[in-house]
């Protein structure tokens, strides 16, 4: 599991899933988020504006990526 930290308090999902590196574009995450392939703390997620906060795990595809 990769820890990517983040300076403020909160990241959007669809924002975090670039800054680890999961997805490369944010037209591909709202598409992935809206079809349920992407977990945060083990749930299916479908919002992709969900608010993330440090210790937040989020999982695409089996990768797991830790907000730090």
């Amino acid at each position: 599991m990769q820890i990517v930290p983040i300076k403020e308090e909160y990241i959007r999902l669809d924002s975090f899933l670039k800054l680890a590196g999961l997805i490369s574009t944010g037209g591909m995450a709202k598409v992935l988020v809206q079809d349920g392939q992407v977990k945060v703390n083990g749930e299916v997620c479908l919002m992709r504006t969900k608010k993330l906060r440090k210790g937040d795990v989020v999982d695409f595809d089996g990768n797991l990526a830790e907000v730090g």
